[in-house]
């Protein structure tokens, strides 16, 4: 599902023009006809989030900057456009004060208006992510930092909500890469160990015959090479939370162990003559069905009974599609504020990829492709072209490179012109002079320029458009002169 946008004006025509405008750039679109019922929506506990709002300043009762006034009192973070019909500084200086992102004069071109939201909800995504940093680092994530638009998804949030309400064991399953730490993070950001450590450990990467010491620590020359005291996991995390991924990775006889400490909340250090009691909030993690493994005898019954007290079951990707554009948004602001990159948003058929694609590596996957997408990126969004490995894998997305053509021999005819495999010998060199040794013609070096934008940008018509300074009516001309047929750049784009 694309970002959703709230317009709240007053005129109905208003209205209409602006939320066909933002229906055209591919936004789902909401409207209210006062500052009251836009706040009332923005509210609503029951319906999807509002990712940004386009806000009239000029209304009948509660007017736009009343509107700014009372999200910025109730704590609602979502971007605010306003726009008026008359851009004095003082109204620019009131609204920005208020708290909005940016400001529009009424009638907003398209191209203006869509420059600004794409802005805005880069910003939003990128503060979003740093508040997000700040609170996992302080052990004060909650549940409003899982990104969900998905039913599915919320019950499971519900769920975990009811989970750290008390101190009870739970057990988060799901496939690998669904973000089952960043739950575990929010169920204690939301239980009263709030702010108190949060240890985790890969029972998978244990060493075999270091679990016992990781897990329960162990005292002064209790074994060769054991230099000095160590705490263990279960110490670290006392009066916290200790949060155990792939559990069903564990060895047997640490299992015994591991169930002596949950049964007795008391843990026995190697070489320690008595034990130590801790207090700890256990939060196990798995992608196994362990109950199978219970089956085959590779995890012990017992601990299982006492891990699955309290199952959360985290659904893939693939089962929130909807949530796809959002985490996207959300790392493509973070590793352009990491790479030094500006790339404003997501090309509409690149992000209808990314809705397409299964994802069999869940949130990791989309994380990781979006990290390489923005190292790729040139150009201000990004577009199918950096994600080749995933449009490979989509039907009607595959990124197709032609093979270099053979060289021409010196008789041979010049070939007729075409727009997948235009490719200049020198991008930064045009040529002035003919082969008569003349000067060009204007209008062959503006087809010349043209012809090499639509291979640059990829038969991308709006972004050729503008970065050649002209209307898309004037641009589809100009094509139309020089004979291109836009149906085949279409298809040369997908």
């Amino acid at each position: 599902m694309a970002a959703l946008i709230l317009i709240v004006d007053d005129d109905p025509i208003q209205r209409r023009l602006l939320e066909a405008m933002t229906r055209r750039f591919g936004y789902e679109v909401e409207t209210a006809e006062t500052g009251e019922a836009g706040l009332a929506r923005l509210e609503a506990s029951d319906q999807p989030p509002v990712d940004l709002i386009i806000l009239d300043l000029v209304m009948p009762d509660l007017d736009g900057m009343g509107v700014l006034t009372r999200l910025r009192q109730r704590g609602i973070a979502t971007p605010a456009i306003v726009q008026t019909a008359h851009g004095s500084i003082e109204a620019v200086i009131s609204a920005m004060r208020a708290g909005a992102y940016d400001f529009v004069v009424k009638p907003v071109g398209a191209e203006r208006l869509q420059i600004s939201i794409k802005n805005a909800l880069r910003v939003d995504a990128l503060e979003d992510e740093l508040r997000r940093a700040t609170r996992r680092r302080v052990g004060e994530l909650s549940f409003r930092d899982i990104v969900t638009k998905v039913e599915g998804m919320a019950r499971t949030i519900r769920l975990a909500e009811r989970a750290a309400k008390s101190n009870i064991p739970v057990l988060i399953e799901g496939e690998s890469g669904v973000g089952k730490e960043l739950m575990a993070r929010a169920i204690q950001g939301a239980s009263d160990r709030r702010g108190k450590p949060f240890v985790t450990v890969n029972c998978g990467a244990l060493p075999e015959n270091l679990v016992e010491s990781i897990l329960f620590g162990h005292e002064k020359g209790a074994f060769t090479g054991a230099s000095e005291k160590h705490i263990g996991k279960f110490a670290e995390a006392n009066g916290g939370t200790l949060f155990l991924d792939e559990i069903g990775e564990l060895p047997i006889d640490a299992q015994v162990k591991l169930l002596r400490a949950l049964q007795e909340g008391e843990i026995d250090p190697v070489g320690a003559r008595r034990p130590v009691k801790v207090d700890i909030r256990l939060i196990s993690a798995t992608n196994q069905d362990l109950i199978e493994l219970v089956k085959r005898g590779r995890f012990r019954e017992d601990l299982f009974y006492r891990l699955n007290v309290f199952p959360v079951t985290i659904p893939p990707l693939r089962a929130r599609a909807a949530d796809v554009p959002d985490l996207a948004r959300r790392f493509l602001a973070r590793f352009c504020a990491e790479e030094g990159k500006r790339v404003r948003g997501i090309a509409n058929d690149a992000a209808a990829l990314l809705s397409a694609y299964d994802w069999p590596g869940n949130v990791r996957q989309l994380e990781n492709a979006m990290f390489r997408a923005v190292v790729l990126a040139d150009g201000d969004e990004l577009t199918v072209a950096e994600f080749p490995q995933i449009a490979a894998q989509v039907d009607g997305f595959d990124v197709r490179i032609p093979p270099a053509p053979p060289p021409l021999a010196e008789s041979s005819p010049a070939p007729a012109f075409d727009a997948a495999h235009f490719e200049p010998r020198d991008p930064h060199i045009m040529r002035l002079i003919d082969d008569s040794g003349d000067v060009r013609k204007i209008d062959d070096i503006e087809a010349e320029a043209i012809r090499f934008a639509l291979a640059h940008y990829r038969g991308q018509m709006s972004q050729i458009a503008r970065k050649l300074g002209i209307g898309r009516s004037t641009l589809y001309r100009k094509l139309k002169d020089l004979g291109v047929d836009a149906d085949l750049l279409g298809e040369a784009a997908a």
